[in-house]
């Protein structure tokens, strides 16, 4: 027989549990879904704007799909960044920089996707347009600005207090562990539904939600860093990219080719607080960038690789960004499995309100009687 005290605890711990469920609810399942559905965000981006699926490799220089790019481009915009399709066949992307906007924290860029080998002008969307744009927003802030991302970290420190609960609530008060993997432990069908996925993705919602905390609240973490980030500082206008470079892309991309440790990956425009060239090739573990100073041609190598920071393990271990496809299944399952915890909850306290409600009427209809 369980103690009276452990039978207390576990009506505690039923109220916290279903309270952050029905309350959070409206919160936990857009985030959750969101989060699932860009798990494959490239794949999700080509689909939804199939004008952009190209499958063919590069063979134009830079400097050709710069001039194209600026066909596509508005009066004021000045070519940014050329990046390379991964995989070495795709669409390549130019990005173009918007005139600077005043008070603008976040610059929006204008994007434009070209063929390949023809350089035609495929797409054309700002950095903030776009479904799986608005999935981003929507993950990591609720579209709410300001203090969207910190409404995000709480619902995440909820959500691990709902796993540490819930994994509370489905220990068999009596039996072996055994007791507690049976389908019928209830004779709802939504009850076992929640027992059963609440217990599977225990781990992995664990894992989401203590990550996501992290990502949202990083000044906080930064004391685990081996340097702690800066506290941000008062926003400036972004740097704007040089209208007019001594070097072309071409030259840049030539001088730094001697320090190439893989395929192109991007080149990055000076601006008007640096005069360097950044070209970008591929490396175990990410990119090596090598600069190229714009007024003399001088070249800084890549840095060697760096130790990945926690933050960055933290933000790969949530989103799946060069995990694998099997880490990157368990993240999306992980995603959906909340929505539909959130859904047999709420249909769970709704079916034992009416339960005791009905209760509640049967003395009144016996005395009436």
């Amino acid at each position: 027989m369980a103690s009276a005290t452990v039978l207390k605890l576990r009506r505690l711990w039923l109220q916290v549990h279903k309270w952050i469920g029905l309350l959070l609810a409206v919160l936990i399942i857009p985030i959750s879904v969101t989060g699932s559905a860009l798990v494959w965000h490239d794949g999700l981006d080509l689909m939804l704007n199939p004008e952009r699926n190209v499958s063919a490799a590069p063979a134009l220089a830079p400097s050709a799909y710069a001039e194209k790019a600026r066909s596509a481009m508005q009066p004021g915009e000045r070519v940014h960044s050329i990046r390379m399709p991964e995989g070495g066949e795709g669409a390549v992307l130019v990005a173009a920089a918007r005139p600077p906007v005043e008070g603008e924290r976040r610059p929006v860029r204008t994007n434009i996707w070209l063929h390949p080998t023809t350089g035609e002008v495929l797409d054309v969307a700002g950095s903030n347009e776009g479904a799986v744009r608005v999935l981003h927003v929507l993950h990591g802030s609720l579209m709410i600005p300001g203090t969207g991302r910190q409404i995000v970290g709480w619902v995440g420190v909820f959500m691990l207090i709902s796993c540490l609960t819930g994994i509370w609530l489905w220990w068999p008060v009596t039996g072996s562990v055994k007791r507690g993997l049976r389908w019928k432990r209830q004779p709802s069908f939504n009850a076992n539904l929640h027992h059963q996925m609440g217990f599977w993705v225990l781990i992995p919602l664990a894992m989401l939600s203590s990550t996501g905390v992290w990502i949202s609240f990083p000044q906080a973490f930064g004391r685990f860093e081996a340097s702690a980030p800066k506290a941000p500082s008062a926003p400036q206008r972004p740097a704007q990219p040089l209208v007019e470079t001594w070097l072309t892309p071409d030259r840049a991309l030539a001088a730094a080719q001697p320090g190439a440790t893989g395929p192109l990956v991007s080149i990055t425009w000076p601006t008007e607080r640096s005069s360097d060239w950044a070209v970008a090739f591929e490396r175990d573990g990410g990119t090596a960038e090598v600069k190229v100073d714009d007024t003399n041609g001088e070249v800084t190598p890549a840095r060697p690789p760096q130790p990945e920071t926690t933050a960055r393990t933290m933000r790969r271990w949530h989103d799946g960004t060069g995990m694998g496809f099997v880490w990157q299944l368990i993240i999306f399952i992980g995603g959906i499995i909340p929505a539909v915890l959130s859904v047999t909850g709420i249909l769970m306290w709704w079916r034992a309100r009416q339960w005791r409600r009905r209760t509640k009427r049967r003395p009144a209809l016996a005395a009436a009687e």
